[in-house]
């Protein structure tokens, strides 16, 4: 059985797109949140994601446009999050305030967070990446760091997937992941996407010209 896994769209139409192009076959998608915040288009991306009916947990960008709380955000973010909440449907924003912080998939194989089981808002860089982290899954996944990387232990699998519309691994290149659960191994991927357009179309939105650019760096 091959899972897709994404996170951290933050409303990059774009990214999202040629991630979803490029992916091969798999019998199952998921998504570790963060469908909205940062980039131009949040609306779209909600619809891809529900019109999908991917297994998706709430990211905290996802939740501060929810319940319009950016007040601990930098300037980007909070703009970002400003920017969802206008866009956005109330059926949209509805969506959103009802995604969980964490669910399991294919009959508890497989557990969605999006920072740590513990804690929805730690930040898990890999070298934090242990046996510990499991319940009684096989495959744990998260986001939140915009980090791609995954570990194999006895137990099972942790594997961030990387950000689909915001890396900040130094590549520029839009991420996800392939798991598969019978032969317990992981391809970590990445697809070239149109960064300049997105570029642009955060100059015309009136976002901080920042959330663009940094994208080529991957930063």
């Amino acid at each position: 059985m091959r899972v897709g896994l994404i996170s951290d769209i933050h409303a990059n139409r774009v990214a999202l797109d040629a991630v979803l192009r490029d992916m091969p076959s798999v019998d199952h998608l998921v998504c570790a949140g963060d469908v909205v915040g940062y980039n131009p288009w949040p609306a779209e991306c909600v619809e891809i994601v529900r019109e999908r009916e991917l297994p998706t947990v709430m990211g905290n960008h996802d939740r501060a446009v929810a319940s319009d709380t950016a007040f601990r955000f930098n300037a980007m973010a909070k703009a970002g999050v400003e920017h969802s909440r206008r866009e956005l449907s109330d059926n949209q924003l509805g969506w959103l305030a009802g995604l969980p912080e964490e669910r399991t998939v294919l009959d508890g194989n497989v557990k969605i967070v999006h920072g740590h089981p513990d804690d929805p808002d730690h930040y898990t860089y890999p070298d934090e990446f242990s046996p510990e982290l499991f319940d009684n899954e096989v495959l744990l996944v998260l986001g939140h760091t915009h980090v791609q990387a995954h570990a194999t232990y006895e137990e099972g699998i942790v594997c961030n997937p990387g950000a689909v519309g915001q890396p900040r691994d130094g590549d520029s290149r839009g991420a996800y992941a392939i798991v598969d659960l019978d032969r317990m191994e992981v391809e970590e991927r990445r697809v070239e996407y149109d960064i300049e357009k997105v570029v642009e179309t955060v100059e015309a939105a009136g976002l901080p010209r920042k959330i663009g650019t940094r994208l080529r760096e991957g930063r």
